[in-house]
């Protein structure tokens, strides 16, 4: 009887196992997944890395030993393992490579290795000259987004997604002051979007918006924006007044550095950063809704207007990283279709984050002067999953993020919530969004006592 009740137990066992792997698969990872996974990696980790081509034959000194003491020849030799360690969502390990073998060797290798030791995924990165990491993620990180509770902030280094490897995906303006993000529509581009200005609504930056489909993504944020166009025509005059702020900051920056043979070398510099906190300016980040309305025209004068945005804009990306400019544009295309200069444009544009697109010729506009694989890898983007994206660089190295879902009423309440942060600037002044005051809310009227005798 107590072995019919053993059995049953154990079957209720394994199918809460199983109902908390489908529901909740972060808990599971957490309660059973890392043991598992560790007690596999383990096991196979020998004949895995054989079967996968990751091994080296034994060197010519144990054979020789091998035959003069008549034992076997030595098997093959595997990297040897340095460090495993779990991680929330996944394994790290850590390998030294044996002499002859290649980095390249492990990147290629990646789906195999995820196949045989049964992981989500793997991805594999060069720590030093003969050092590499796999990071191994045992669950689908991407499905639900939750990023982590304890975040680094420092800088202009904000957080906006959550990447397949289960690491934070960070926007570094200092390090990439400008980026491209392509989407189509319902792909999360405008979600992503909200996300940057959200987390830079905290920091001591300007921020300067220009959205033409009449305001309706960033107006309701506007408290927190320093300036603020809906249609071309404002937009060209903005434009215009950003190249201005950018030569007046390039005059700050030439007026204090006063180089000379005692002035010491810590005291140059050649952007904002190196001024005196006093004297530095703000920074302003730029973003740009639906660039494509920006070059399109119809008659001669749209025409005009479109050719001063147009080299404002290249004007702002070639030289405003050291006056402390940063732009962030985002748009369904951004191909050569749109007109002269667009190509330069986008040269300029080192930080590339392209959504699902409804073409290959798009992702190509993101990636296919970097990486043709992160074009492969756009294309694959499931209809299903808006704010997945895939973000890469001009290095060549991208790798798939997804966003975490952030509503209108999120990113107004904390607009709202630092709006005396909004710097004024006198030059953009003009193109200060004008609100009206917010209204006080009202706490509830405390309930009348019951009269006592």
């Amino acid at each position: 009887m107590s072995g019919h009740w053993f059995l049953v137990l154990a079957l209720v066992a394994v199918a809460a196992v199983l109902v908390l792997r489908k529901l909740r698969p972060a808990w599971y990872w957490l309660t059973f997944g890392i043991v598992f996974a560790m007690v596999r990696v383990t096991f196979r980790y020998a004949s895995v890395m054989d079967a996968c081509g990751l091994t080296v034959p034994p060197s010519r000194m144990r054979l020789a030993l091998a035959r003069m003491t008549n034992r076997p020849a030595p098997e093959s030799r595997p990297p040897r393992i340095l460090r495993m360690r779990a991680t929330r969502t996944g394994l790290v390990l850590r390998l030294k490579l044996r002499p002859g073998q290649d980095a390249f060797d492990f990147v290629a290798s990646t789906d195999r290795l995820r196949h045989s030791f049964s992981m989500q995924g793997i991805v594999s990165r060069e720590i030093k000259s003969g050092v590499i990491e796999l990071r191994m993620t045992g669950y689908d990180v991407l499905e639900r987004v939750q990023m982590p509770v304890k975040i680094e902030r420092a800088g202009l280094r904000i957080p906006v997604a959550l990447r397949e490897d289960g690491e934070v995906h960070y926007r570094d303006y200092q390090e990439v002051p400008h980026a491209l993000n392509l989407g189509a529509t319902k792909s999360g581009k405008s979600v992503y979007q909200r996300q940057l200005v959200k987390e830079l609504a905290p920091l001591d930056v300007a921020l300067v918006g220009i959205d033409c489909k009449q305001g309706v993504e960033l107006a309701p944020l506007a408290r927190r924006f320093t300036a603020l166009a809906d249609n071309p025509d404002d937009a060209a005059d903005l434009l215009e007044a950003l190249v201005a702020q950018m030569a007046d900051a390039y005059q700050v920056i030439r007026r204090e550095q006063r180089i000379s043979a005692d002035t010491p070398d810590a005291e140059i510099t050649a952007d904002i950063w190196g001024l005196p906190e006093h004297l530095r300016p703000v920074p302003i980040v730029l973003v740009v809704d639906e660039v494509a309305e920006l070059a399109l025209f119809s008659n001669p004068a749209e025409k005009k207007r479109r050719e001063r945005i147009i080299t404002a804009l290249v004007r702002l990306v070639q030289l405003g990283r050291a006056a402390g400019i940063y732009v962030e544009i985002c748009g369904q295309r951004f191909g050569a279709e749109l007109g002269d200069g667009i190509t330069m444009l986008r040269a300029q544009l080192t930080g590339r984050v392209s959504h699902r697109v409804n073409d290959e010729a798009s992702a190509k506009m993101a990636f296919g002067d970097i990486s043709p694989d992160a074009v492969l890898a756009t294309t694959q983007i499931p209809t299903e999953r808006p704010g997945m994206a895939v973000a890469g660089d001009s290095t060549g190295g991208w790798i798939r993020i997804r966003t975490p879902f952030t509503s209108m009423r999120q990113a107004v309440n904390v607009c709202n919530m630092h709006a005396h942060r909004t710097p004024v600037i006198a030059g953009l002044a003009p193109f200060r969004p004008v609100l009206p005051a917010l209204a006080p809310v009202e706490s509830p009227a405390p309930a009348a006592r019951p009269a006592t005798a």
